[in-house]
């Protein structure tokens, strides 16, 4: 096994991760909102949709798929779209004292798709993530050991963000977090959107 490469790869996955994102910021207000049940529940559903991820990309290096560029960026769009969604009914609740505590917020899908949406991951695992695969001789190998680690470092971190928020900030500052998470959701949303929409349709 090449021990340099995978530790540099573990050093690039750590900084993405750390690196504030639609991940880690739905993950933090439906932990601030909800507590560890529904914020573990939505790791789950981002890990799920970090693996799907890593199938497609081990489907292009060995050529079984090929992904047209424009139907990268429709599901971009559509991704984007239901990340403004979220954002905006999360900011809506977070901002009213008085609404009632929905149980909408966070959950298994709606981490699967913003995982599965994040344009962080999506660069990372179409242009970066093959970068690493001969850390061992054999193809399989390689992505099962790529894969692990990815899993493991994405639920410490995810976990410490959880933690952090539920145990170090007291209930006021946990409601003000709620709401400039939702808003940085919602300005990656828009982001993307714009980004994709300027792709789809040049000016």
């Amino acid at each position: 096994m090449n021990l340099s490469l995978l530790l540099a790869y573990m050093l690039a996955i750590l900084l993405l991760l750390m690196t504030p994102g639609p991940v880690v910021a739905l993950v933090t207000g439906t932990a601030a909102r909800h507590g560890y049940r529904r914020a573990f529940a939505t790791v789950v559903g981002t890990n799920a949709a970090s693996l799907v991820l890593i199938a497609l990309a081990a489907l292009m290096l060995t050529g079984l798929v090929s992904l047209n560029p424009m139907s990268l960026q429709i599901a971009g769009l559509l991704g984007s779209l239901f990340i403004g969604v979220i954002a905006w009914r999360g900011l809506r609740a977070a901002t009213n004292a008085t609404a009632q505590r929905p149980a909408t917020q966070g959950g298994l899908l709606k981490g699967f798709v913003v995982g599965i949406s994040n344009p962080k991951d999506i660069l990372f695992f179409a242009a970066l993530f093959p970068q690493f695969i001969a850390i061992t001789p054999h193809l399989r190998s390689s992505l099962m050991t790529l894969a692990l680690v990815w899993m493991v470092f994405d639920f410490v971190v995810l976990a410490f963000y959880i933690i952090t928020v539920k145990r170090w900030l007291p209930g006021s500052q946990q409601q003000r977090l709620e709401q400039v998470s939702m808003m940085i959701l919602l300005l990656i949303a828009l982001a993307g959107a714009f980004y994709n929409l300027r792709q789809l349709l040049p000016i």
